[in-house]
């Protein structure tokens, strides 16, 4: 073969994939179509969790539902939109339907696109993700929480809070490529916050969760130094130290965790 040949089929193969790598090549048309079809995927697992939860509910609450949804259609501005998202919100929470409040707390932050708004959209899924036990409803809620509390983190960096409850997002329904994910935000932010008694906590909770009760005691016992009245860290503690066999301590922190808890 000639070199003239050697360098025209050179410049067809560099021609193929400057096309092929550094342009779409779907026809817009086509693109719309499938932008469409991952619209539709997320609204038909809201409408089919609204179908099953709608069958389940009593007269009295179903009449409730169909009044608050009528509130939506004729709410007007979006000000009054979001108040009326927020008592529809509001009920399904109250109904133990937490991925449909969370919906709903969805809608009120798409309107309003405040920081608080996203956080309680997003720990409102979380607590979906960890009630949930169909796998479908989980996946959805677990999707829409990490983008709730990844746009309230947008808007607020400094907030550690919203960086804690997505890593328990991830540690509650943690993603089969990178098992390890949540707790590794946790750890990270532990470096970043040696000192920050939410970090702290969580740490030390999952620590209790997995056996691990020496770590939970070195992490909790840090928080009661910091806070020795921070109940949750107290109670915890008193699991630690009763999952190390150390009896009197537990029963120590026990009473305390009592007391704290007003009982």
């Amino acid at each position: 073969m000639s070199k003239s040949q050697w360098t025209l089929i050179s410049v067809a193969i560099l021609l193929f994939a400057i096309l092929y790598f550094g342009f779409d090549t779907k026809p817009s048309k086509q693109k719309a179509v499938e932008k469409q079809r991952a619209g539709a995927f997320s609204s038909t697992d809201i409408n089919s969790m609204l179908v099953d939860a709608k069958a389940s509910l009593s007269t009295q609450a179903a009449a409730s539902v169909m009044a608050l949804e009528g509130d939506v259609e004729k709410a007007s501005p979006d000000s009054a939109k979001a108040e009326s998202y927020k008592q529809l919100s509001s009920f399904w929470y109250q109904l133990e339907k937490p991925g449909i409040a969370g919906y709903y707390a969805e809608k009120v932050a798409e309107i309003t696109r405040e920081e608080e708004a996203w956080s309680i959209a997003g720990t409102t899924y979380s607590l979906c993700v960890q009630r949930e036990q169909e796998d479908k409803i989980k996946s959805f809620c677990t999707e829409h929480a990490v983008q709730a509390l990844e746009k309230a983190a947008s808007l607020n960096p400094s907030n550690i809070q919203h960086k804690v409850n997505l890593a328990l997002v991830y540690t509650e329904n943690p993603p089969k490529e990178t098992p390890m994910k949540g707790i590794l935000m946790l750890v990270d932010l532990n470096k970043q916050y040696p000192d920050d008694v939410l970090v702290l906590t969580q740490l030390g909770r999952l620590a209790i969760k997995t056996g691990q009760f020496d770590r939970a005691v070195q992490r909790l016992s840090r928080v009661v130094e910091l806070e020795p009245d921070n109940k949750a860290a107290t109670c915890l503690l008193a699991q630690a130290y009763e999952g190390m066999g150390e009896s009197a301590k537990a029963a120590d922190l026990k009473s305390k965790c009592e007391k704290l808890s007003g009982n």
